[in-house]
């Protein structure tokens, strides 16, 4: 039997649509819905277990996957079958997964999966702006308690108009590019990339998107009272206990204030209020610490956070004693690493960034291979976050998803700045070697200086910073430049990259609902302050791009080559290529572009005379003399019947001078006019009609002797003025007369 199916539709506004439609697959599944946009479909699943977890937050996970099949493609690689999630599948998991988990009940610790597929792909729709949407629509079917609907669009900025969710061509031609999500009363998220946009131009991107968000959210609603909206689980919640809670906030509460107002630095401050914990439960027999040390431990950390955030409101002071608008101290260098093509270390308060770059040619661009991304690129930041960074000791097991996107958060914040003529592969890699706040902000101030000393030409300098904010509802403070701690108990982290003249990415999270415009905006105006104060910081260190890549880093000369000349260049299964990069120690890449028809050859060396020698052999092999055009030429060979020549201006590149072409008078032996190594000058004639070869004269260049008569000949051979004769003996002196 046909199972009843229940869809809703949203109008883009555009003559595009957005259909939600469940009852038809996964119905085993607590919660699930079909998202389609135009010939894209998502399949989301959302399922959590009955029982709780035994810990103290929600195990959620949150999974994207593109399937192959999606797009009528197979996958790379030896097995042939989707493996482990790729960046982009990575990125898209956290995007959703941040806008969803402060939804959940806090005290709700059930296990909750949410699986988003890809099973249909449209080239005109890029489906990960469709992701939270579709797991939003998801959750609300089921029983899962969650706050309320939220969902997810991209918006970006097209000749001057904003488009929500537009194709890949259109977010070429962008300005802006951004990912919102929100519920239909608030932002919660915000992440992109923009060309140095103003902080009024990315709230007004920001509202445009919240309106379409508000359409998504209500067809939410409508779809699970269509379906019959199911009652919220019951679900066993942390346990309370209001007397005990308030034991534990007047010891506490106090003496956290009095640390946190004494402006101390991390460790000191760790220390201090362990100390005040240590006390807590030292007020406590060991029998209610086994009853209840979990409580008291929960109970602790509030009194902790209220303190510290009281502290901001009432008395302006920070956790290190800073102002609220105050940034931490900045030293920087660069050239640090002596081996590297480029390096920096930047240090802000207690977090530090050392930066390297890494230069290439077109072979070592990072490819992308997805059903719905066919790419490569040519710069790219890698970032790593060890443990000893916080002073941990903890398992290392692969990149971690926080990992890829604070490497993908700066790298965004970069790669506008790279110049569109730079003929490296770039890489970058922060590596964090201390962390106390916007390690990812410091990657950019650091990756910016590395890429100036290794000398990449970058249009501008970029700096980084991260942004908070605390509040109670009625006053509040937005904080420059956050310590982690501010991160963990404020209500909102958001990071900013720029410019002198504008913001090129930021990431937003907030943690409150109904944060007012006035305050976001408030929050980029006091982002900008802070940003210039840093980049003065790295400009000081290092003003302008190094002119030259250093003596040790490869030096990069493109050039084109006609396509009739690629298979020359390569040689015989490679042997002229490989043995040229061995002969002159520089790696050789060629690329054809089928549009032109030519080769794009990329020469990669150390040694400026081994990239000059390749260009020699370049020139050499694709050297086409043009009729009519004199061309100094070396003697190389001396046969009975000429003389073999190269070309000056192209090594190995020979013609035969015929014997007939050294001089107007004859030439009996080649050796009277010409020696081996001789250099002379030729004309070009092109190819002979007669013997379809190619055909120069030295005798064109020389003045004809008075009373010269010119003569056919039958064979073309030598002739002697002076005689009348050909080179065969005939007497044709008086057949025919000037």
């Amino acid at each position: 039997m046909i199972p009843k199916t229940f869809k809703e539709v949203i109008d883009l506004g555009d003559g595009r649509e957005i259909s939600i439609e469940t009852g038809k697959l996964a119905k085993q599944a607590h919660g699930s819905v079909v998202v389609q946009m135009g010939d894209a479909m998502l399949l989301c699943t959302v399922v959590s277990n009955k029982d709780a977890s035994p810990v103290d937050f929600l195990p959620l996970t949150v999974d994207y996957r593109e399937k192959f099949a999606a797009a009528g493609r197979y996958p790379g690689g030896f097995f042939k079958r989707e493996a482990r999630p790729s960046t982009e599948e990575v990125l898209t998991m956290r995007l959703v997964d941040r806008v969803l988990r402060p939804l959940f009940p806090k005290d709700y610790h059930n296990e909750t999966q949410v699986m988003i597929q890809l099973m249909s792909h449209d080239e005109e729709v890029m489906p990960d702006a469709l992701a939270g949407l579709a797991a939003s629509a998801a959750i609300q079917l089921s029983d899962i308690p969650f706050e309320y609907p939220i969902s997810e669009v991209r918006v970006a900025r097209v000749d001057g108009e904003f488009v929500i969710n537009p194709s890949r061509e259109q977010l070429g031609k962008a300005d802006i590019d951004m990912m919102v999500g929100a519920s239909e009363d608030s932002v919660a998220m915000v992440e992109g990339e923009m060309k140095e946009i103003s902080e009024e131009e990315m709230a007004e991107a920001i509202k445009f998107a919240h309106e379409a968000i508000k359409k998504q959210c209500q067809a939410q609603v409508r779809l699970a009272e269509a379906v019959g909206k199911k009652e919220t689980r019951e679900y066993e919640g942390e346990r309370e206990d209001e007397a005990l809670e308030q034991k534990v906030r007047e010891a506490a509460y106090q003496k956290c204030y009095d640390i946190a107002k004494q402006g101390t630095g991390k460790h000191e401050r760790s220390e201090a209020f362990s100390a005040v914990k240590d006390e807590v439960k030292a007020m406590f027999s060991e029998e209610e610490l086994d009853e209840n040390g979990d409580l008291i431990s929960k109970y602790f950390k509030t009194a902790h956070k209220e303190a510290v955030r009281d502290v901001v409101l009432k008395d302006g002071i920070r956790l290190d004693g800073r102002k609220t608008d105050e940034v931490r101290d900045i030293w920087c260098e660069v050239n640090y690493l002596p081996s590297t093509h480029g390096s920096a270390v930047f240090t802000r308060g207690e977090t530090q960034a050392l930066a390297t770059v890494t230069l290439g040619t077109s072979r070592e661009a990072n490819v992308i291979d997805l059903p719905t991304l066919q790419d490569e690129e040519t710069f790219y930041l890698h970032y790593n976050f060890p443990p000893f960074s916080t002073g941990e000791a903890r398992p290392i097991r692969g990149t971690s998803r926080r990992e890829i996107g604070h490497g993908n958060l700066a790298q965004r914040a970069l790669k506008g700045m790279i110049p569109d003529d730079c003929p490296y592969t770039v890489r970058v890699v922060s590596e964090v070697l201390e962390s106390n706040g916007s390690s990812s902000m410091a990657t950019v101030c650091s990756g910016t200086m590395a890429l100036m000393d290794a000398g990449i030409q970058l249009k501008k300098p970029v700096s980084g910073i991260a942004m908070g904010l605390i509040t109670d509802g009625k006053d509040y403070a937005v904080l420059s430049d956050i310590l982690g701690d501010e991160d963990h108990l404020g209500d909102m982290d958001f990071k900013v990259t720029g410019t002198e003249d504008g913001i090129t990415a930021c990431q937003m999270d907030i943690k409150i609902k109904g944060l007012s415009y006035e305050i976001l905006v408030k929050a980029l105006k006091q982002a900008r302050e802070g940003r210039l104060h840093i980049l003065k910081k790295l400009t000081d260190t290092i003003a302008t791009p190094s002119e030259n890549v250093k003596a040790h880093a490869p030096k990069i000369v493109t050039t084109t080559i006609p396509g009739e000349y690629i298979g020359a260049l390569i040689g015989p299964g490679g042997k002229v290529i490989q043995e040229l990069q061995k002969e002159t120690e520089t790696t050789i890449v060629i690329n054809e572009d089928e549009e032109t028809e030519t080769g794009i050859v990329e020469i990669l060396g150390i040694s400026q005379e081994g990239i000059d020698k390749v260009l020699a052999k370049i020139d050499a092999i694709t050297f086409k003399p043009e009729v009519g055009s004199v061309y100094e030429v070396k003697v190389i060979k001396i046969l009975d019947f000429g003389a073999v020549v190269e070309y000056l201006d192209a090594p190995g590149n020979e013609v035969l001078l015929h014997i007939s072409e050294l001089d107007w008078n004859r030439t009996d032996n080649v050796t009277d006019v010409v020696n081996m190594g001789d250099v002379i000058d030729v004309k070009y004639f092109g190819i002979d009609s007669r013997t379809r070869k190619e055909k120069v004269s030295r005798k064109a260049l020389l003045p004809k002797p008075e009373g010269y008569q010119d003569r056919k000949s039958g064979g073309g051979g030598r002739r002697d003025n002076n005689k009348g004769r050909d080179n065969r003996g005939r007497d044709n002196h008086n057949k025919k007369r000037d």
